[in-house]
């Protein structure tokens, strides 16, 4: 009798136990990561900083804690107990019932959550605040008059992926930027705040908008961070941005190089990811006697190309207009290989002929690619929109869809996303001075290297997004095929899971898998392709 009661006690302790779960909270963001990452003496002590720099390690957003606010509203939050933090995971360990767990989807700023009994994360329903998100991101801009240059070179579909240019920083260096703190075709852009400051190298004066002289750097601006609803779209929209005047709009002189170089080592300082630079020199100072010969453009010789090359070294990626001088051919710091120059094609894509032609004086192809710069659309200072001629705006276009490619393969080093672009080009195997390795196509860049292989001829169509990735991860695939199914095999080539799509809308929730590197297979009765995913 005492030991059924005893049996009895026991099996009724166990069942509060039971009924409590642990899980991991995933956080969607945290609070001011700029300003944290710019003073990290505020978030980290001096002997950390001091370690981290010894050992050429990055201080980033794992570093910034996780938002107080957040844990405050979980842990008012009915049933919950909070039992821990990890800023790196940017996630908080709590306790409760499952139900009491699932209802924390309904707070805005849950991005995921991740039972510790694994078996409640494949029955998780999927909550309107995903479907949201996907529908979200699928929706794509109304480019108005600038789609023809983005779709050129695939940058839209980018986009559509929601790789905009957010988290990526860029300088952009040129001659005056005019009314783009008043032009509400910037609105957006100062909204964010994503206008990050700028200086004037040229009158050494901090009010970048003060120089009138040129409203050239306004246009260039306009190719990337423009917007007009349902009438222009730049190609990185989010990205945020450094405006440098190094460009003398009325003198020639040297000393623009030193500037140019000057405000590159600013940005390098600064943290930016991608320099624009609609800018060439060497052949046209107001005092010929400081024109470089044809034979200094052969990327090593010149001070504002020397100056790229250290740029390069230190992780930067400039990207640089190929010039306008036809047969006259490529100018510093164009000709650096450390360089992206882009040169121009018409709307149509075929050569336009002021686009400055390489030669065999450089030591890598010249141009690297190219981009629309004849009949470019470009928002004006008085915000209407326009068309001007130039590899000024052939360059910027294609900075802005690399910015958003970056940002996809966050990884990658510069000189491997200058490769990847040069590779994606529409005559990489055949390259000429006119054209470089052609035009590219960043949807194929980014999906060739996510893609480890595949059986169907339009690899391009079938993409997995975002990678890497915590939670959920989303699809496109072609709309002529019903049924797919998803496979996951770990590094060994042990199969995980296999689970039918059932609908190209619902995303697969991959947050039970460890940290690590798996194998996606994304299958229907004729098309097969491969992925790397990163679990993070």
């Amino acid at each position: 009798m005492k030991k059924g009661l005893l049996f009895l006690i026991l099996l009724f302790s166990l069942i509060p136990v039971y009924a409590q779960q642990d899980a991991w909270i995933y956080l969607t963001d945290k609070q001011n990561v700029a300003t944290s990452v710019a003073n990290p003496i505020n978030i980290l002590t001096q002997k950390a900083l001091d370690r981290k720099s010894a050992h050429g390690v990055s201080i980033d957003e794992r570093d910034v804690p996780v938002n107080e606010s957040y844990i405050t509203q979980l842990k008012n939050a009915a049933g919950i107990t909070v039992m821990a933090k990890s800023k790196w995971f940017n996630a908080v360990h709590v306790r409760g019932s499952q139900t009491d767990i699932e209802a924390l989807t309904n707070l805005g700023f849950v991005a995921s959550i991740d039972f510790a009994d694994k078996s409640l994360n494949t029955a998780k329903p999927i909550s309107q605040k995903q479907v949201s998100k996907l529908e979200s991101t699928l929706t794509t801009f109304n480019y108005g008059d600038a789609f023809n240059q983005i779709d050129m070179i695939n940058g839209h579909e980018l986009h559509l992926l929601d790789y905009t240019g957010t988290g990526m920083t860029v300088a952009v260096l040129d001659a005056g930027f005019p009314n783009v703190n008043t032009m509400a075709a910037f609105q957006r852009l100062r909204n964010a705040n994503n206008i990050i400051d700028g200086y004037d190298f040229v009158n050494r004066n901090a009010n970048v908008y003060a120089n009138t002289s040129s409203s050239h750097g306004t246009w260039v601006l306009s190719t990337m961070a423009g917007y007009i609803q349902d009438q222009f779209v730049g190609t990185a929209p989010d990205a945020s941005y450094y405006l440098f005047i190094t460009e003398d709009g009325i003198n020639e002189n040297p000393v623009e190089e030193s500037y140019w170089v000057e405000a590159v080592e600013r940005a390098d300082s600064l943290g930016v990811d991608v320099v624009n630079s609609s800018l060439g020199y060497g052949s046209f100072y107001d005092n010929t006697n400081y024109n470089y010969s044809a034979s200094h453009f052969d990327g090593s010789t010149t001070f504002i190309t020397k100056g790229a090359n250290i740029a390069f070294e230190k992780g930067l990626l400039i990207i640089n207009s190929a010039g306008n001088e036809g047969n006259n051919g490529i100018n510093a710091p164009a000709d650096s290989s450390n360089v992206l120059s882009v040169g121009a094609v018409t709307a149509t894509g075929t050569y336009a002929s002021f686009s400055s032609v390489g030669s065999a004086i450089q030591p890598t192809q010249k141009p690297d690619v190219v981009a629309q710069g004849q009949a470019s659309y470009v928002i004006g200072t008085n915000d209407v929109i326009g068309t001007l001629n130039g590899t000024s705006f052939s360059s910027p276009i294609l900075a802005g869809g690399i910015v958003c490619l970056w940002q996809a393969l966050p990884d990658k080093t510069n000189a491997e996303i200058m490769q990847l672009v040069r590779e994606s080009a529409s005559q990489y195997n055949n390259p000429d001075y006119f054209l470089g390795y052609g035009i590219p196509n960043l949807l194929a860049a980014l999906n060739g290297e996510l893609s480890i292989g595949d059986d169907d001829e339009n690899p391009e169509e079938i993409l997995m997004f975002p990678n890497p990735s915590s939670g959920d991860v989303f699809f496109k695939l072609p709309s002529e095929e019903t049924f797919w199914t998803f496979s996951i095999y770990d590094i060994l080539g042990r199969e995980v899971k296999t689970i039918p799509i059932l609908d190209v809308i619902e995303p697969i929730d991959i947050s039970y898998l460890s940290d690590g590197l798996y194998i996606i297979k994304i299958e229907s009765p004729k098309i097969s392709k491969t992925f790397k995913l990163i679990k993070k």
